[in-house]
């Protein structure tokens, strides 16, 4: 019987969620790109968002595509962090 209540809170939730414009992601170097423009653009980032941002273009470039969105991702994360 937790189906229908689970089913039930999803309907609830659904138009908040689709409020929220779609965000596609994909494993490929055009997503690698986005990451690192995203980053360029977000004030505040430090040493350390730099540094993960530099490993994750150099794994996306060297063909290491998900590891690389992976270092991107923790770049963003340190920067947003960092109040940015």
């Amino acid at each position: 019987m937790r189906l229908p209540s689970l089913l039930f809170g999803v309907a609830l939730a659904a138009p908040a969620i689709a409020d929220q414009p779609l965000r596609v992601t994909t494993d490929s170097p055009e997503y690698c790109g986005l990451l690192a423009a995203r980053l360029s653009a977000q004030q505040g980032a430090d040493q350390q968002a730099m540094a993960l941002a530099a490993e994750g273009l150099r794994l996306c470039d060297s063909g290491h595509i998900r590891t690389g969105i992976a270092k991107l991702r923790r770049a963003l994360r340190a920067a947003h962090a960092q109040g940015g």
